[in-house]
């Protein structure tokens, strides 16, 4: 644990749900960074493994999460964590921290209203707030695209997908929308950040628009997402050298990331000349997928994922709800188009960088064309980069 008393260095405390991952990446890479430029650093995390590679303080118990996790159930996210959130409070009084940058809020390891009513009430510093998703302005979800609900313009109720994260028995998106408009506006010092242009065109139809908001497209690391041919992994994964390699990754292949997509498009393919390869699979997962399919779990092998971005012909990335998709960075970084769907942030990506196609959701017919006449067209990745991100952000803090 560091001590405190560093008066020279400005302080910056990071608050996300888990320090790994693609979100809990983000607040490590930031927070090595900012170790080089002088800041006293601070990672507060609620469940998951810890990096080891960082100095991350665990806000939560396991027993706790859960515990906030039967709330979430029963109608009440983020009333739970009382305790712990209390200790948090404590924490940051005692560091004093110039910049409060807060990831991920969700995820049944904070209190709201404590954390809020000290941001408030106490904390004179600046605050960033980065949305790797839409909860922080619904009622209930992280997402509303699939079901076109546009409830969240001006309050919730009737929730048409509770049985989405984070899931609920009741419906108690009225009173949770009144209480998240109730904590999160009004903050004086508050700068949120989007990843896309197209979440901070939603943010601003919420009732966060109050704020000044920034976009900050998500980067990757350069030096592991590059063209990276290596043949061994054509055995690794029994996969064909003379098949063209359509490639699917995810973290979690939940319904809003288009598996059954995935899935369907196999019964149009002629499978004497395509292979399809899934990364990020789970057991629970396979149980539909057909056997011809290569399936391969989630891999923390950065390496092993950029090989196999270079061997691909494409990536495949049938994404229903997202925001800005990394895996669409690391596949055109490792010189491999990409075909998506209209989503999020995903045409910014195609029509900025150039390097791959929208089209129809379910048009696999043009995806199949699209395919057969793709090019292995060099690119260069450099605005792709990590370090770039960081920059950004360090600006602002």
């Amino acid at each position: 644990m560091k001590e405190f008393g560093k008066s020279n260095m400005k302080k910056l405390v990071q608050i996300n749900v888990v320090c790994n991952g693609s979100t809990g990446k983000i607040m490590c890479d930031i927070a090595k960074e900012a170790d080089k430029k002088d800041y006293d650093t601070y990672c507060f995390f609620g469940r998951g493994k810890k990096n080891e590679n960082l100095k991350c303080e665990k806000i939560e118990s396991s027993l706790s999460v859960y515990f906030h996790l039967l709330l979430a159930r029963l109608g009440f996210n983020g009333h739970g964590s009382f305790f712990a959130t209390k200790r948090l409070v404590r924490r940051l009084k005692k560091i004093k921290p110039d910049v409060i940058h807060l990831h991920n809020i969700h995820g049944y390891y904070i209190n709201l209203k404590i954390l809020f009513n000290y941001l408030k009430n106490d904390y004179k510093g600046k605050i960033i707030l980065t949305l790797h998703d839409c909860w922080a302005f619904t009622g209930h979800c992280s997402y509303f695209t699939m079901n076109c609900c546009n409830k969240w313009h001006d309050g919730c109720s009737n929730c048409p997908q509770l049985k989405s994260y984070p899931k609920e028995f009741f419906d108690t998106t009225k009173r949770e929308y009144k209480l998240k408009k109730e904590l999160f506006t009004g903050l004086n010092n508050l700068t949120i950040i989007t990843p896309s242009i197209w979440l901070k065109k939603l943010v601003k139809k919420s009732f966060l628009k109050e704020y000044k908001i920034e976009v900050i497209n998500n980067g990757i690391n350069i030096d592991i997402f590059k063209p990276t041919y290596d043949e061994t992994i054509y055995e690794k994964y029994s996969i064909s050298k003379d098949k063209k390699i359509i490639l699917g990754v995810a973290n979690i292949w939940e319904e809003r990331k288009g598996l059954k997509d995935f899935i369907e498009l196999n019964k149009y393919l002629d499978l004497s000349k395509y292979q399809m390869v899934i990364v990020g699979i789970k057991k629970y997962n396979k149980l539909n997928i057909p056997d011809n399919i290569i399936l391969i779990e989630k891999t923390d092998n950065q390496y092993d994922l950029a090989c196999l971005y270079t061997i691909s012909t494409v990536l495949f990335n049938p994404t229903y709800e997202d925001n800005y998709p990394t895996v669409n960075l690391e596949s055109m970084a490792c010189n491999t188009k990409v075909i998506t769907y209209d989503t999020g942030g995903c045409k910014e990506q195609i029509e900025l960088f150039k390097f791959g196609y929208i089209i129809e959701k379910k048009d696999y017919q043009k995806l199949i064309k699209i395919i057969e006449d793709i090019t292995k067209d060099e690119f260069n990745n450099i605005i792709f980069s990590t370090q770039k991100m960081i920059d950004n952000y360090i600006d602002i803090y």
